[in-house]
């Protein structure tokens, strides 16, 4: 692979627009850049998570599945017509969440995010996940997304929030649990 960006900066945007995978220009707040600009976010606070020293060789490997895959749902947002992300995506998410989850106990309250370094990131990356789905499905009601996008996103959110349970356990062996007490 040549070199792609030898410059990074162009100038192209300062008017106030990029340009898409497919070479049209739209403003920097339009809607697709909103959605794929929040799974770029969603992916750099997965980077985040993956520098804790409670993560395991399992989780590690299952989130840096996870970059990878959000590089390509980026892709295919930035790309109209793109398509990128396919059930098999869907499925590996799936059985990770059901492997990672067998060993926890059922839940019974809320859970607050915190329960250690580890796990309050991990709960930050997953509130990240749940924007950018609601940015996608924001450009959903006005331009093409497909279902696949959009239920990947959902099951991401899903096994971070099962990441966290298991990180709040190595970390300190504790989940907070929310109660309202008046």
């Amino acid at each position: 692979m040549g070199n792609r960006l030898s410059k990074i900066y162009t100038k192209t945007g300062d008017d106030g627009t990029t340009g898409l995978g497919d070479g049209s220009r739209v403003d920097k707040d339009d809607s697709r850049v909103e959605a794929y600009g929040a799974v770029d976010e969603a992916n750099s606070a997965i980077g985040i998570v993956l520098t804790m020293p409670s993560v395991t060789d399992f989780i590690e490997n299952c989130l840096t599945n996870v970059q990878h895959d959000l590089f390509e749902l980026g892709g295919e947002l930035c790309i109209p017509g793109h398509k990128a992300i396919t059930e098999s995506f869907i499925t590996r998410l799936e059985a990770d969440l059901d492997y990672l989850n067998q060993d926890l106990p059922p839940l019974k309250d809320f859970i607050l995010p915190g329960g250690g370094p580890g796990a309050a990131a991990c709960h930050l990356a997953r509130t990240i996940v749940r924007r950018a789905e609601r940015r996608t499905l924001s450009l959903k009601k006005v331009d093409a997304v497909r279902e696949e996008v959009i239920r990947y996103l959902n099951r991401l959110s899903d096994l971070l929030f099962v990441i966290a349970r298991v990180l709040a356990r190595s970390e300190n062996g504790k989940e907070v649990l929310w109660s309202r007490k008046n």
